[in-house]
């Protein structure tokens, strides 16, 4: 009869022998030195191999004591299924005859010992002991290790473990969210030559063999390209560790954070600061540029007019081309003017329901013939009843500045892709490009006001459109595309039947 106290060890017997097995089973749970001062041994028998692998698969057992020969299969072919059954469970076999070669074959299989007929009853309870404490330890080490990893994927630091060739032992998940590598696949990889950036390998190898000859943790910072290909800044501190000799480490431990979002938020309080300051310059200039631009304008347009009385092509058209392009670059230093007042002295937009479908078709509609014209195919997903609350010349402004960059990034001709869908709690407009992608090391600084790669760029289009998205509540985001091209994705938070946006936070967007 089962003891009420608290049980010590759970033991699946399997014999086909009725006295054996009763004796067995007897001896087990009177065994103290099993059971323990508060303890009890519980022993569940069965005669055959289907019904003690149908009662494994049901219960929890910590032991199986398994009889060599059963009528309907072999001890030794049991141990797997049994094993498999018993996470952290033990097998031990009971056998009359057993040779070495018989030994050495279940011990491969993963038998914990053997006991053998006709056996004592200390030999017996000495071979559960046994394998009742491997089954401790195991269980014991399998917590250590839930408690390790809970800790290692709860910290919002990256964690690495590298072994002395610089090979990857182990990534935390935040690093595996990173680097879009799980650490199981990682292993055994070169940590340097796959993700760190090439220009900032030799940093991260000096620092390496720091920890390795057992010197003290330096913080570096290093480039490193993560699952979308653009390149992260991340601060770490790498520290030898050793089992052995203290001044020879074999492994390397690595604590980083990614500091790409505090360098850019620096650089957007910097920014921020420089149009703050700038703002009442701008204001006082903008009145005295803008009104000898519309003189120039004005004189020119009198000029183009005086042209056309010349009745010499051959003069008439060389004059008319020139005057075109003094228009075009007035008209250019005017839009810069205009774009600069934006940043320096916004507008808050005005709040109304706002179908953003439409927005992004008007647009799309405005500026087709001059993607036609740059040989860019214009292709559309606009979900219908997408509306936000916002204003719809703003809005427009955004849609308009990312589709001119988007046609501007294929001079040869493309593919433009203009999706609007609602997310969860947000509308999401992404427009992706066919062109030539993106530098990753750019990735972090487009948005930057100034920051362009065009010869002729202002640097300020991708700036006021963040600007914008976010007096709407939203989030603007750029990614490479795999294969070429560049996405760029807004999210901005849907309005509610009674008018107002929903509050949710966006998701990720990539």
């Amino acid at each position: 009869m089962v003891s009420k106290h608290a049980v010590a060890a759970r033991v699946l017997l399997l014999d086909d022998n009725l006295d054996l097995a009763e004796n067995v089973k007897d001896v087990l749970e009177r065994s103290a030195e099993i059971a323990g001062a508060e303890g009890s041994v519980e022993v569940v028998v069965a005669h055959d191999a289907k019904s003690g692998l149908s009662v494994a698969a049901e219960r929890t057992f910590d032991v199986a004591i398994v009889d060599v020969r059963l009528p309907d299969a072999y001890g030794v072919d049991l141990i797997a299924p049994l094993k498999q059954a018993m996470p952290f469970g033990e097998v031990v076999l009971l056998t009359g005859n057993a040779t070495v070669e018989s030994a050495i074959n279940a011990l491969r299989a993963g038998a914990s010992g053997f006991v053998l007929k006709s056996f004592r009853p200390d030999e017996l309870v000495g071979a559960v002991q046994q394998a009742l404490q491997k089954v401790r330890l195991r269980r014991e080490r399998e917590k250590y290790e839930r408690r390790y990893d809970a800790l290692m994927n709860a910290a919002e630091v990256l964690i690495l473990g590298l072994d002395r060739e610089g090979e990857v032992a182990f990534f935390n998940a935040k690093l595996s969210q990173l680097l879009g590598a799980e650490g199981t696949e990682a292993r055994g990889e070169s940590f340097v030559e796959v993700w760190i950036d090439e220009p900032d390998r030799k940093r991260f190898v000096a620092a390496l063999g720091d920890a390795l000859h057992g010197h003290p943790a330096k913080e570096f910072e290093v480039g490193m390209r993560d699952r979308a290909g653009a390149v992260r800044r991340v601060l770490w501190r790498l520290s030898g560790v050793t089992e052995d000799d203290p001044r020879a480490p074999d492994h390397v431990y690595g604590i980083g954070v990614d500091a790409t979002e505090r360098r850019a938020l620096e650089r957007r309080v910097a920014n921020a600061e420089a149009m703050n300051a700038m703002a009442p310059l701008a204001l006082g200039l903008a009145h005295e540029i803008r009104n000898p631009l519309n003189a120039a304008v004005l004189e020119l347009h009198l000029l183009g007019r005086s042209i056309d009385r010349i009745d010499d092509p051959k003069h008439k058209e060389p004059m008319r081309r020139r005057v075109e392009v003094v228009v075009g670059e007035v008209r250019r230093l005017e839009r810069l003017v205009t774009e600069f007042l934006e940043l320096a002295r916004p507008r808050p937009p005005q709040r109304e329901r706002v179908e953003l479908d439409r927005v992004v078709s008007d647009v799309l509609d405005l500026e087709l013939e001059a993607a036609i014209r740059s040989g860019v195919e214009v292709q559309r997903e606009l979900a219908p009843r997408s509306a936000i609350l916002g204003d719809v010349e703003k809005l427009k402004q955004v849609v308009l500045n990312l589709v001119v960059n988007a046609v501007d990034a294929m001079p040869e001709g493309g593919v433009l892709s203009a999706r609007v869908e609602r997310r969860g709690e947000d509308v999401v407009l992404t427009l992706t490009d066919s062109g030539g992608g993106i530098d990753p090391h750019h990735l972090a600084e487009v948005f930057d006001p100034f920051f362009t790669t065009k010869p002729a760029g202002t640097g300020l289009g991708l700036a006021i459109v963040r600007k914008l998205v976010e007096q709407h509540g939203g989030r603007v985001e750029l990614s490479p595309t795999p294969g070429g091209g560049t996405t760029v994705a807004v999210a901005i938070p849907r309005a509610t039947e009674d008018g107002r946006p929903t509050s949710k936070s966006p998701p990720p967007l990539f």
